[in-house]
Parts: C-alpha cells; sequence; structure tokens
C-alpha cells in the first residue's frame, strides 16, 4: 500500500482544470481574466494581481486560461528573484523573447508578497519597470494585497480578490473526484474535509486522496482523524523556503505556531535533497543529525537547554550548510515544490497496523491464559498458519475479531 502511494500521481494535479470551464465557482473572476488577456493590447492597465487565500483557484484559473487559448505560460516566484539583477535576468527575457511553439504568452508571478519588503535592493522597482514596458500579460497571485510593501505594484495593476471556496464547492468537488476514482465516501467525510480545508481546494483534494490510501472501504468521518489544521501547512512551507533557500534563517520557526520541532525535523528530512546537492547535502545532514543528538539527550536526561541548541541547528546551521544562497538567476532554479513528510504518513499507518495486532494479542492472552507478550509472539506464527479462509474464519469467530483485525490477518 506504501509503495503504490509513492507512485500515484496527486489528484490536485491531476484533475487541475485544462479550461476555465472546469475551474469551480468564480464565474465573474473568470470573465474578467479571460477579457484582460484576450484584449491585453486595449487594457490601460499591463498586469492584473489576482489575491486571495491558498487553495481558492487563483494559480489554476490562469493556467486553465493559458492552455485554452494556447498561450505559452512563464511561471515566476517572486520569493526566489528579489533584486533588480535577478528580476531582468528571468523575467525581462521572458518578456522580450517571442513565443516559438505558442501563440503568446503569459508571464505569471506567483507568490507576489517574496519580492515586497526588499526595495532597496530594487527589486519592486524593477518589477514596475517591467509592468510599464511589457508586451505580455503580467499575472501576479499573492495571498494578500494589502501590504504597504505591495502599494506601488497595487496602484499598477488590475485587481481581483478570489474568495475562498465554499464548503458545498468543495464536497461538490470531492464527490466528484470520488467518483471517478471509483472510492465510496460518505457525505459527512466529504463534509468534514471541507470544513477542515477552509475552502482550500488543493488541501480538501490531498486530504481525501490520503485517507482512500489509509482505508480500504467507505470512507468515514472517523477515517479523516489524522488530517491536521491547514494553517500549520501554510507557515511551515515558509520556513522551509527561508532555511533551505537563505543562508540566514536564526528565529524563523519562531513565527509557526502550533508546530513543534520534532516535525520540523521530518520536513527537512523531506526536503533537503530537493535543494542541496554534494557537499552541501552532505553538511546538511550531518547538521540534522547533530541536532538529533541534542533531542537524544532531551529525552533520556531531560535536558531541556539542549533546545535552544536544537532550534538553532535546524535552522540557522543547516542554512549556512550550503555555500551560497539558492536565489539564483537561472530559468531552472526558478522554484522548488516542497512536500510534506511522508514519513508522518508512513508512521501513522505503521501505528495503526501496531494497533490492530496489539487488540488482537489481547484477545489471544485472554483466551489463552498467557501474557500480551507470549501472545504477540504467539500471533506472528498464528498468523503464517492461518493459511485458508476456514482457519481464518474459526480464528476470528474464537476471539470474537473485529472485521478490521481479521482483515490485518490476511495480510
Amino acid at each position: 500500500m506504501e509503495q503504490s502511494y509513492k507512485k500515484e500521481e496527486l489528484w490536485a494535479e491531476k484533475y487541475r482544470p485544462k479550461k476555465l470551464s472546469e475551474v469551480l465557482g468564480h464565474e465573474e473572476i473568470k470573465k474578467r481574466i479571460l477579457d484582460f488577456v484576450k484584449n491585453f493590447t486595449s487594457q490601460k492597465k499591463r498586469a492584473m494581481l489576482l489575491s486571495g487565500a491558498p487553495g481558492s483557484g487563483k494559480t489554476s484559473m490562469i493556467y486553465a486560461l493559458a492552455n485554452e487559448l494556447h498561450l505559452e505560460i512563464i511561471e515566476l516566484n517572486a520569493s526566489d528573484f528579489r533584486n533588480k539583477d535577478q528580476i531582468q535576468e528571468v523575467m525581462g527575457k521572458a518578456i522580450a523573447q517571442q513565443s516559438l511553439f505558442a501563440k503568446s504568452k503569459v508571464i505569471l508571478v506567483d507568490e507576489l508578497e517574496g519580492i515586497a519588503g526588499h526595495e532597496d535592493r530594487g527589486g519592486v522597482q524593477e518589477l514596475l519597470r517591467l509592468i510599464e514596458t511589457t508586451t505580455y500579460p503580467i499575472m501576479m497571485v499573492c495571498n494578500d494585497p494589502w501590504k504597504e510593501s505591495l502599494r506601488k505594484v497595487r496602484s499598477k495593476s488590475l485587481g481581483l480578490e478570489v474568495r475562498p471556496l465554499w464548503e458545498s464547492e468543495i464536497v461538490k468537488l470531492l464527490s466528484t473526484i470520488a467518483s471517478k476514482e471509483k472510492i465510496a465516501v460518505s457525505q459527512e467525510a466529504l463534509q468534514e474535509i471541507a470544513k477542515i480545508t477552509k475552502g482550500d481546494a488543493r488541501a480538501a483534494l490531498n486530504d481525501l486522496q490520503a485517507s482512500s490510501i489509509l482505508s480500504k472501504r467507505i470512507i468515514e468521518k472517523k477515517d479523516i482523524a489524522f488530517i491536521d489544521a491547514r494553517e500549520k501547512e501554510v507557515n511551515i512551507f515558509e520556513v522551509i523556503r527561508q532555511i533551505l533557500k537563505t543562508r540566514e534563517a536564526l528565529g524563523s520557526f519562531d513565527q509557526v505556531q502550533n508546530f513543534d520541532l520534532d516535525d520540523l525535523f521530518l520536513w527537512l528530512d523531506e526536503n533537503i535533497p530537493k535543494e542541496y546537492h554534494g557537499k552541501d547535502l552532505e553538511n546538511a545532514y550531518e547538521t540534522l543529525s547533530l541536532a538529533d543528538v541534542y533531542r537524544g539527550r532531551i529525552h533520556r536526561q531531560q535536558h531541556w537547554r539542549f533546545l535552544v541548541y536544537i532550534a538553532a541547528l535546524l535552522t540557522q546551521g543547516i542554512a549556512i550548510a550550503k555555500e551560497e544562497d539558492k536565489h539564483i538567476s537561472t530559468a531552472s532554479a526558478i522554484f522548488t515544490k516542497y512536500s510534506p513528510p511522508s514519513r508522518i504518513l508512513k508512521i501513522w499507518m505503521a501505528n495503526q497496523r501496531k494497533l490492530k495486532k496489539k487488540a488482537i494479542a489481547e484477545k489471544l492472552a485472554k483466551i489463552t491464559h498467557t501474557s500480551r507478550k507470549q501472545a504477540m509472539i504467539d500471533l506472528g506464527y498464528l498468523k503464517v498458519s492461518l493459511t485458508t479462509k476456514p482457519k481464518l474464519q474459526k480464528f476470528s469467530e474464537e476471539l470474537r475479531l473485529e472485521p478490521e483485525e481479521t482483515e490485518w490477518l490476511e495480510h
């Protein structure tokens, strides 16, 4: 089951809309985006700024539009391009060159907040200059457009606010995908995912997919109890980006609420190889290992004074494990997609299997008048001997096993 999960395409990507009509909701927004791009030469403003919560469909609408109109899309992540030279190198060249294989281009600037606040390095001024001179539509995406650092960009752009999807819209989307994937899921489970994800369609699809992997029968509300609040994920992505992209990350973890350092270990372990290579990769894992040594001393000896060392090693320590910043001005390094740690899911699944084994062992210990420890050992041999369905059925009836416990014995 774990192997199939690793190979399976994420549903959020698999079902990304190919046309604007496939984008859920936002009818007026879609009309205005289409009009802006199709009639770009007559527009007074040369850029559009889409703002709204994560997962509301901002980027999906732009990609769907580009695909529908057969336009080449050049995506830039603003957090990776903060000074004049970097923006000119990538964005300036993209604007200056004609498209070879499409009718025209759309320039997508994602995570606009990443460029703001660095005006002393010329990033904002260069972006404003390119907006004035561009021959292609510039579509910018951000979460919060009302930051003071974005004031000048707002004044030069046509601003549209994209609201989060309603819970009913998320439920409709999930129901459609569940039908296409041929998975059984209760209405209560769909409503619970929609409630937890707060209008974030991407997070909702990820949660539904994870739930389908963990459950072999109909997905009920109780089967999605492992889902954490989305606020964690939004904030931790920014922390991971600061650690892995820059060399100044001390204190970056302080901005994340309700998230402990044990989780940061897993996030870094998952994403370090996406940014670091060669000697940098070796140095980063040496630092991660040293932080784990201090964590072990805390658990064994209760020396909590080591906590400050762990925080420093996981942030600034790993940040300086690389020789230089990752904010380099090459098209191949525009954006790195970070992932939540797959180990969390695997650990959770392993714990669930252990709980079933313990529950069976307790019943076996009671009926055979042995200790639970001995029953755990005996269960290993018994499982091998239960090779036929009649044997398994008889064993299950004698121990009064639940269907999930019988299923565990079969695999």
